[in-house]
């Protein structure tokens, strides 16, 4: 299981990135934007990636990573279940995400490029 702690220190390694308050969650932020929130009333959470990249990661298993079931998932909200995802898939969907997120200036130095 993937932690709050864990979460908040992979999440605010980012260049940029805040932690604030979004209703009754926590949500990371880059210049103003989601990149994640975490709702550990559901051990879940949910990140904004590209639509290629919701495909790809949503392919996996769909009770550990899937799209968010409304119009919000169209939009590349994809939630995350903290107990079941694996450690590396969970960093590299939230590096995913803040590289959707973030402005290129941040984000050039987190993309793989081959």
């Amino acid at each position: 299981m993937i932690t709050r702690g864990e979460v908040r220190k992979w999440a605010l390694s980012f260049d940029g990135v805040s932690e604030e308050p979004r209703f009754n969650k926590t949500s990371f932020r880059v210049k103003g934007k989601i990149v994640a929130t975490l709702n550990l009333e559901h051990d879940r959470a949910c990140v904004r990636l590209s639509p290629i990249d919701q495909d790809v990661f949503c392919s996996f298993k769909e009770y550990v990573i899937y799209s968010v079931p409304n119009a919000w998932g169209k939009s590349g909200w994809t939630l995350i279940n903290l107990k079941k995802v694996r450690k590396d898939m969970f960093k590299d969907a939230l590096t995913s995400a803040y590289c959707f997120v973030a402005p290129p200036k941040l984000s050039s130095k987190y993309l793989k490029l081959e």
